[in-house]
């Protein structure tokens, strides 16, 4: 069977000028991932990413662990949905990335104090209600990410195995649509989201019967070394 390996991209600069650089961080969990992968005799025929900043730098990474070059294809279908934007919608004040980090940092735990809001925005974005509002809706969002499925399906009867670097988000929705289908509650998509681990692995298999989820989120390899288990 074929294998396609949807990898979330690696820690990123939350707080920084540019988000979507990864942090020193970022840049060895890919490379640890990447030797993982090399010493499981792991070898895609093809390599494949969203276009954003931090994905590229994580499959750099990743590639740099396999010692490997291996042919590119890159896909937008795969970026990330524009999050910020989705917060800002929810929190007009966050538009002001000062008075962001000024609000923030009013809490203990920045990062978790994001995360809330963040979990508070994206579940007034996916209920459907306010669509008019963003420029991406939740369904366009859902529906770019199943296009993205079936051209990476078409891909795999061409190429045996598939690396594709991606973020939480279509990873998730990706795992959503392959084990319940269009229909699933937006709640399983952001339960499924909030967990994804930086450059954790999903692996879908491709067989007769078309893409199945063999597993999600794997991420054996963040325990190699102290530290390089996150999640944000």
């Amino acid at each position: 069977m074929a294998r396609l390996l949807l990898i979330r991209h690696g820690q990123a600069s939350f707080g920084a000028d540019d988000y979507d650089a990864l942090s020193e961080l970022g840049h060895e969990q890919a490379r640890a991932l990447g030797r993982v992968l090399a010493a499981r005799g792991f070898a895609p025929g093809l390599v494949l990413r969203g276009t954003m900043r931090r994905h590229e730098e994580t499959l750099d990474g990743i590639l740099e662990g396999l010692g490997a070059s291996i042919p590119l294809v890159t896909d937008p279908g795969w970026n990330e949905f524009d999050f910020q934007h989705v917060v800002e919608i929810h929190r007009p004040s966050f538009r002001d990335r000062a008075a962001m980090m000024a609000e923030l940092n009013l809490s203990e735990r920045p990062d978790r104090a994001f995360q809330e809001v963040f979990d508070a925005a994206t579940l007034r974005w996916s209920s459907g209600g306010h669509d008019v509002e963003y420029a991406e809706s939740f369904t366009a969002f859902r529906d770019r990410v199943a296009t993205a499925l079936k051209e990476v399906s078409t891909l795999l009867r061409q190429h045996r195995d598939i690396l594709a670097v991606s973020s939480g988000g279509p990873i998730a929705m990706a795992a959503t649509l392959l084990t319940v289908g269009p229909e699933a509650p937006a709640t399983l998509w952001a339960a499924l989201n909030r967990v994804s681990v930086n450059t954790g692995v999903t692996k879908v298999i491709a067989g007769r019967s078309g893409l199945s989820l063999s597993t999600f989120n794997e991420h054996t390899h963040t325990e190699t070394a102290p530290g390089l288990l996150t999640y944000r």
